[in-house]
């Protein structure tokens, strides 16, 4: 059992198996139990998704505090910090799948089946994405100036409203073209199935991509266009493999509990774009301030973070406590 105490990506590798047995916990939990609990239609209530987030804010809570018992305070605090940034940067993410699923017509009884295949293409894409930057990072210095940079350009161009780039076009996606030269696609629903077997014009039976298989796609598209934005903020607080991607994947675990909610909820944090943008810009002059003076501690990135965040949403709640009264 000595290989379980070897190093992998920076960490011992029984670390990296408690990490995955959560994960897969998480997932057969969600898959098995709560599939049988939701309603008849299939459909997540607001009330359910969000004690469904909590429990996945819970769950990551407790994996943040035993890293910080195992590593250290200073990778505990990373780790929260990694986990509450890409939690604020995943809300966009929700705005951009609800487009997708208007613009295709998915029911919500077959959202969350999409969703949840969703986070199995997230857990491959974000692993080789974070492999990818974690090894640019150690053998250039100077990818840190490219992500200091780029940062500080995404923080400024959301302030302005510039990420408007971000919203999907279903008839004009690159992917779902290639698709269609692979597959013919389906103009409807066939249950909850994302491939069926049709015949064609000439009467032969062939594979057909259902409208199911083209949001799934699309979703995975769009959080890898958001993860070119959240991995160098991650990298930019810390530069443990381990501590990126584990923050990565229980934020974004979470995020598809939040979703249902959220779509509900979304106009509710309209100034919470604002404290992010200007929690990427102070991430990117962290960076900058690192490399003359030296790294900043991670308590004050935490708490900055932290503070812009939770300034954001409150803000924007007491901006829109009026709303709900108006629409009753």
């Amino acid at each position: 059992m000595d290989w379980m105490s070897g190093l992998w990506l920076g960490q011992p590798v029984w670390m990296w198996l408690v990490f995955a047995v959560s994960v897969l916990s998480l997932l057969a939990f969600d898959l098995g139990v709560l599939g049988k609990k939701r309603g008849g239609d299939g459909t997540i209530g607001v009330r359910q998704s969000l004690g469904l987030s909590a429990f996945y804010i819970a769950a990551a809570s407790v994996f943040g505090g035993w890293v910080w018992m195992t590593l250290g305070p200073q990778s505990g605090m990373e780790y929260f910090t990694g986990f509450a940034l890409e939690k604020a940067l995943a809300l966009d993410n929700v705005f951009v799948i609800s487009v997708i699923f208007g613009a295709l017509a998915i029911p919500r009884q077959y959202q969350h089946r999409v969703l949840f295949w969703g986070i199995i293409g997230v857990l491959v894409l974000r692993a080789l994405m974070i492999g990818l930057g974690a090894a640019l990072v150690t053998q250039f210095d100077w990818v840190m100036w490219f992500f200091a940079a780029f940062l500080i350009f995404t923080g400024i161009k959301m302030l302005r409203g510039g990420d408007d780039d971000h919203t999907p076009d279903p008839d004009n996606h690159p992917l779902i073209k290639a698709l269609g030269r692979y597959m013919p696609i389906t103009p409807r629903l066939h249950g909850d199935k994302f491939m069926v077997n049709l015949p064609d014009a000439a009467g032969k039976v062939k594979r057909h991509a259902t409208p199911l298989l083209v949001a799934l796609i699309m979703v995975e598209a769009a959080d890898l266009v958001f993860a070119v934005d959240s991995i160098p903020a991650i990298f930019a607080i810390t530069k443990d493999p381990f501590i990126v991607y584990t923050s990565n994947i229980f934020a974004v675990l979470g995020l598809r509990a939040l979703f249902f909610a959220l779509e509900a909820l979304i106009h509710r944090f309209e100034a919470l774009k604002t404290a992010l943008s200007a929690v990427l810009v102070f991430i990117g002059g962290k960076i900058i301030y690192a490399q003359f003076f030296g790294k900043v501690d991670a308590g004050i990135s935490l708490g900055v973070t932290l503070g812009l965040l939770l300034g954001g949403v409150l803000y924007s709640l007491w901006k829109t406590r009026g709303e709900e009264k108006k629409a009753a």
